[in-house]
């Protein structure tokens, strides 16, 4: 068992500032009552311990509460892609198996479920008494957050609350942890990169400064008053605070700790430009299935191992799964996830205690990890994960369409965006094709370039070599 998060940290240090929003704060206690009086008033509405909430809202004081609240309840949280297009949404429903869908507002979404209240819907309730337990059991599921797989749908991944703990305290017994510790957030919530933050904020006693929305210069700006120690990121948002520090020509404070960068590694120029403002950047390794970080590359190493995401925290380990130096990235510890919900949960996530990431790598001489392949084909756009699949099978479902490559391609302003391949079975243009997967899937995953190719380059067992795609443009004078 493991004490309630929220209430030992409320008895621990009341008054100390847990979070920060918008100009206004809260302290843990205030955190814990607004919590519990959430929790009351949501058990008012016929919601019970043990239930599956699914939430769709934005980032701000509100949804700090709710899913506080949520927890206090003993309730499971689906957390919910508010990019996510109403099919995909609708999807994730059903295939959770949600109680009810918490909204921040009925106005937001058009979707078919019977059970959906808003935040003003619990507001108004007449809260009820309510025993909030003390002591939660380790393995109690905490969160579900859905992941793409490279077989394209969407999987449900379970994060139990020893998964969230032991991912905290392994990234405390990295950087460390300071009783003025501020930790700027503005990844959103439903992401495990910015839930991990909140869960954080409870076992650390830190100060969480939330931002509904990345904003470089409002990020840029509150780091240099000093009362921010640490935010996380992903390299083409870092580049972007770079950028507004070099036109200002300022530095970093030196109260200013460290720079978490996920999403992939962090190019040279970027580090080198990093360096020179102050900004010490720790490059990173992890996904959904390890609630957030595995390893972690620290400050002083980021030049000497570049490309590396570094080593193992304290309670993971990492070995590479095949005969040759390079192969499948395999991740064993308390942080990771021991199963699925719906279609998936037949799925075992774990092989001999091990999870089978899909992703390339290699570890060198010193133990230092170097991720070469994100899921072979996986697109990071923007920080977002695109699995090129997904969009493939939508791309299929058009009745003119035979086949369907996607890859990433290049772009300076998101990392990477999709591009499509497709070799057609009947005459479609190119703008029939935007528009039919328009409504099926999230703007971010939507390509922004299509290709109509004869044929699609394959591998001898004819498997897909979608890292050949791009090649075709060059290769290929059919290609339009």
């Amino acid at each position: 068992m493991y004490p309630n998060l929220l209430a030992k940290r409320a008895a621990l240090t009341p008054n100390r500032v847990g979070l920060r929003f918008s100009g206004e704060d809260w302290t843990f206690d205030q955190m814990y009552q607004e919590a519990t009086l959430f929790a009351q008033k949501l058990s008012s509405k016929g919601i019970q311990p043990g239930m599956r909430i699914a939430i769709l809202a934005s980032s701000n004081q509100e949804l700090m509460f709710a899913l506080h609240g949520c927890m206090q309840l003993g309730c499971e949280l689906v957390m919910l892609n508010e990019r996510l297009t109403e099919e995909e949404l609708s999807y994730q429903l059903a295939d959770s198996q949600a109680d009810y869908l918490l909204v921040d507002s009925h106005e937001k979404r058009n979707l078919a479920s019977a059970n959906i209240i808003s935040f003003k819907d619990v507001y108004a309730a007449i809260p009820t008494q309510l025993e909030i337990e003390k002591e939660w059991p380790r393995q109690r599921t905490i969160t579900i957050m859905y992941t793409s797989g490279t077989t394209g749908r969407a999987k449900g991944v379970r994060q139990s609350l020893e998964n969230h703990v032991m991912s905290a305290t392994g990234s405390a017994l990295n950087i460390g942890v300071q009783p003025n510790d501020c930790w700027l957030c503005n990844m959103p919530l439903f992401h495990i990169s910015g839930f991990s933050i909140l869960m954080r904020s409870v076992l650390y006693g830190m100060t969480v400064s939330l931002h509904s929305k990345f904003d470089a210069e409002k990020a840029v700006e509150e780091i240099l008053t000093g009362t921010v120690t640490r935010m996380s990121i992903v390299a083409v948002s870092l580049e972007r605070m770079i950028t507004i520090l070099e036109k200002k020509n300022l530095l970093f404070p030196n109260t200013f700790q460290s720079m978490i960068v996920g999403g992939g590694p962090v190019p040279l120029n970027y580090l080198e430009r990093a360096i020179e403002r102050n900004i010490p950047v720790l490059q990173s390794y992890g996904m959904t299935e390890t609630s957030s970080q595995t390893t972690t590359l620290a400050a002083e190493d980021a030049i000497r191992k570049l490309g590396s995401a570094g080593k193992p925290l304290f309670f993971a380990d990492v070995k590479i799964d095949g005969e040759e130096k390079i192969g499948e990235i395999c991740i064993k510890g308390p942080h990771v996830t021991t199963g699925y919900v719906g279609n998936a949960s037949s799925i075992n996530p774990q092989v001999n205690g091990w999870l089978h990431t899909g992703d390339i790598g290699y570890l060198d001489e010193e133990g230092y990890l170097f991720v070469l392949d994100r899921r072979s084909d996986m697109i990071i756009s923007g920080g977002e994960n695109i699995y090129p699949a997904e969009i493939e099978q939508v791309l299929t479902k058009h009745s003119a369409v035979k086949e369907a490559g996607v890859t990433g391609r290049s772009d300076d302003t998101w990392g990477k965006v999709p591009v499509a391949f497709v070799v057609l079975k009947k005459d479609a243009s190119i703008e029939e094709l935007k528009e039919f997967v328009k409504d099926k899937l999230a703007s971010y995953k939507q390509p922004v370039d299509y290709y109509i190719v004869e044929q699609l380059p394959r591998s001898a067992s004819n498997k897909l070599l979608r890292r050949e795609l791009l090649n075709t443009i060059k290769k290929s004078p059919n290609v339009d």
